[in-house]
């Protein structure tokens, strides 16, 4: 399973756009706080619309809580920071949990967590110029591409709610 740990997010519409990422993927959320906004604020359920209702998620007063809970974990870190690009990792087994953390919109993941793990640090290529990518858009990349290697388990890849053959039948009326 998917797991998306976010280090201390600080805009609600990334964090609503990750939780809907998050339900549309069956992954589970895990926010390490403290927070600069409020998980029940009406930014947050707009973004994430009804989705977040069927969300798995867990919140962790700092990260330290998370940590305790987590140490031994399979977790990646993305940062800007990395010389290994997130392709570059074999995420395709289904069998073990997958943990995938990304950091501040403002400052990203502390320093000192990233030198720790550095061997599991994972990076999106961008031109040199670029600082960074919107948090959310940086999930669904990273999302996907473990998806993808483990060939899209439990999801549809076809339309599931007007039909396979929609685009034609419509055609036909």
């Amino acid at each position: 399973m998917i797991n998306i740990v976010l280090y201390r997010p600080e805009k609600p519409q990334n964090t609503g756009n990750i939780m809907r990422t998050c339900v549309a993927i069956h992954a589970v959320l895990h926010i390490i706080g403290p927070l600069t906004f409020s998980i029940d604020s009406k930014d947050l359920k707009r973004v994430g619309m009804d989705y977040i209702d069927d969300l798995k998620m867990f919140y962790y007063e700092d990260y330290e809580a998370f940590n305790k809970k987590h140490k031994n974990d399979n977790i990646y870190y993305v940062t800007r920071y990395s010389d290994k690009v997130y392709s570059e990792f074999d995420l395709s087994d289904q069998i073990k949990d997958i943990y995938v953390m990304f950091g501040r919109e403002s400052t990203g993941i502390p320093h000192d967590i990233l030198r720790e793990h550095q061997d599991r640090t994972m990076r999106l290529p961008m031109v040199p110029e670029a600082r960074s990518l919107n948090l959310s858009n940086c999930v669904a990349i990273i999302s996907y591409e473990i998806l993808r290697q483990q060939k899209f388990p439990g999801l549809s890849t076809s339309e599931a709610i007007k039909g396979e053959d929609f685009l034609i039948k419509e055609t036909l009326k």
